[in-house]
């Protein structure tokens, strides 16, 4: 991964993904601390370019970086040239040129952080970009699997939701399966891609066959900015359907835990009961989210100093 960035899971291996999860543990520790700080990243510089709304992500990069001793710099693009109508790609060429460490970016168009990591030198973390991918969303959710569950090879997780639109998923597919795991996606027929199973996943029309059996449940965020037309059913009707309560979750295995990647509309895909207690594990998804933000940061701006020469040495 060094220097490489982070644009998506597709494009990492078995291997790194253990090497985040390994690093992300050891960070993790951390934030256990009286004093919450190490000084792996003192002196290194980290550009949160967030172009959406965020509050788990960006908080979670903020104070990954800070936790590792990084200088990190907020950009706001309402008050950024930006709003003089300078193009995206300038922008970041500009941030570039002040020599930065690692730039995380969040766009609601797919591929703007592709586009923006062509132009920089510095390796850029995708924190979400339209319907394409949210990598370390994925990530922490598998850290907490992982922490729950021992391992995440030989588990079936259910992704319940709006599959088509949604990042979450399409990253959580990826390392759920890549991480030897049975992925299953549920929702209304709208809201399944048509060629979902070209993903190695299975698709259900029913909750209760989707659920049957597993060791975790995921529920998505109903995206109600991202969705347009006829295609949602009423929230009651989708609630009644597809939103996971005690009653349809007793379908699953007796220990499975549920998740949700945030914010919950809450009555709508989780019930109240799920979403404050267990076997719910949405805050400490929340927590994973600073370690594994942490691991990503240091293998990606944490890049080794030069060997002094002989003669520097002398």
């Amino acid at each position: 991964m060094m220097g490489r960035g982070l644009l998506g899971i597709e494009d990492l291996d078995r291997d790194d993904i253990e090497l985040i999860l390994e690093t992300a543990a050891h960070m993790k520790e951390v934030g256990e601390r009286d004093v919450k700080k190490v000084p792996t990243l003192r002196g290194r510089t980290i550009i949160n370019l967030f172009f959406e709304s965020s509050t788990r992500t960006r908080t979670s990069f903020e104070i990954a970086g800070k936790r590792l001793s990084a200088d990190v710099v907020n950009f706001s693009p309402s008050s950024s040239s930006l709003s003089k109508s300078e193009s995206i790609i300038d922008t970041a060429k500009t941030l570039d040129a002040m020599d930065p460490d690692a730039v995380v970016v969040r766009h609601k168009v797919a591929g703007v952080p592709k586009r923006i990591a062509d132009e920089l030198e510095a390796p850029v973390i995708n924190a979400g970009d339209g319907a394409h991918e949210h990598p370390t969303q994925a990530l922490l959710d598998l850290m907490t699997v992982v922490e729950k569950k021992g391992r995440a090879d030989g588990l079936t997780v259910t992704i319940v939701g709006d599959i088509a639109h949604s990042r979450v998923a399409r990253s959580n597919i990826y390392a759920f399966t890549k991480m030897g795991a049975e992925v299953r996606v549920a929702g209304p027929p709208t809201m399944l891609p048509a060629n979902v199973e070209s993903l190695g996943v299975k698709a259900f029309g029913s909750l209760r066959e989707a659920i049957d059996g597993a060791d975790v449940v995921m529920a998505l965020r109903i995206q109600r900015e991202r969705l347009s037309g006829a295609i949602m059913p009423s929230v009651r009707e989708y609630h009644a359907t597809f939103g996971v309560d005690r009653a349809k979750l007793r379908f699953a295995k007796e220990d499975a835990i549920v998740m949700h990647p945030g914010p919950v509309n809450r009555g709508v895909e989780l019930s109240h009961d799920l979403t404050d207690h267990r076997p719910s594990v949405i805050l400490d998804q929340v927590r994973n989210g600073v370690a594994l933000r942490m691991a990503v940061l240091y293998l990606l701006a944490g890049r080794p100093q030069p060997r002094p020469t002989e003669e520097e040495d002398s």
